[in-house]
């Protein structure tokens, strides 16, 4: 599991925003400069078809001449087979295939789009995350960092539980989303009630607002009350967190078996956040795909 972490620490809302600011303006030159390849490939393409074409028509002629016997022959083969002088649209394959370069341009391009960019379904809040964290620059992967990131102690953020929380709340529906733990041996990851006391230590359970299961130096747990062992055929590599806010559950599987390992049962009055304590860990990704009916 690889991901490039940024600094993290921002003295204070402008450096913030300068720095956010320099992240959109990256990510906006790489679709800039997809586009930019985009259309020279494409015009490319439509050059090389003209240039086939041209040596197609060339060779026509070529043949024909070869063929005739007299000036007035071929003349009268060359009007035959290209028509009139102004009309050479008799001639089969002789035009463009403009349909081929032009139709559903933008739609082709934005499909292929699909192809270089990534969908994921929850991305990680850096004000939320504890001064030793490090979240990657498109907040879908974290790591400890060298030390203590120079962060402001704002409401938001965790103190002293090494955790950070989800961008985006949910307060109703059916939610999922996997977490590649790799090979770490101490994490933990789940939901935390929007209102969670981000400050001070704290037992990791339902009764603080937290439902997650972990591991801690190779043994499995929900982190219930008491906490509830888990036995597992492997060691376990990713975990798909399923939240039904609406039935009051969040369960927890194993994505290479579709094995259920645990659920809470809840009836949830607030919104719920992803909750992640790491040492080291990144959310999977999903697949999209274009449907045209």
């Amino acid at each position: 599991m690889t991901a490039v972490f940024g600094s993290g620490g921002h003295h204070d809302g402008v450096s913030q925003a300068q720095h956010t600011e320099m992240q959109i303006k990256r990510e906006f030159e790489k679709l800039q400069q997809f586009l930019k390849d985009e259309e020279a490939a494409r015009i490319v393409a439509l050059r090389e078809e003209e240039e086939q074409k041209s040596k197609m028509m060339k060779e026509k002629i070529e043949k024909m001449t070869e063929e005739t016997s007299s000036l007035s022959e071929q003349i009268r083969v060359i009007e035959q087979e290209l028509g009139a002088e102004d009309d050479p649209e008799r001639v089969s394959g002789a035009l463009i295939d403009v349909a081929k370069h032009l139709g559903n341009l933008k739609y082709r391009v934005w499909e292929k789009m699909l192809g270089t960019v990534q969908y994921t379904p929850v991305t990680l809040d850096p004000n939320t995350a504890h001064g030793d964290l490090q979240l990657s620059e498109d907040l879908t992967a974290m790591g400890n960092g060298d030390g203590r990131q120079d962060v402001p102690n704002n409401t938001e953020r965790f103190d002293r539980c090494r955790a950070v929380l989800g961008s985006e709340g949910f307060g109703s529906g059916r939610h999922c989303w996997e977490v590649d733990v790799g090979d770490e041996c101490n994490w933990v990851v789940g939901v935390a009630k929007e209102s969670i006391n981000r400050k001070g230590t704290k037992a990791l359970s339902p009764e603080v607002g937290l439902w997650c299961i972990g591991q801690h130096s190779g043994t499995y747990r929900a982190l219930s009350v008491p906490p509830t062992g888990l036995t597992m055929k492997a060691k376990l590599h990713r975990v798909r967190v399923q939240l039904d806010w609406d039935k009051g559950e969040v369960s927890f599987s194993d994505p290479s078996d579709n094995s259920l390992l645990y659920t809470f049962k809840h009836p949830f009055t607030e919104r719920v956040l992803p909750f992640f304590r790491p040492v080291s860990l990144r959310i999977c990704p999903l697949n999209v795909s274009v449907i045209v009916g």
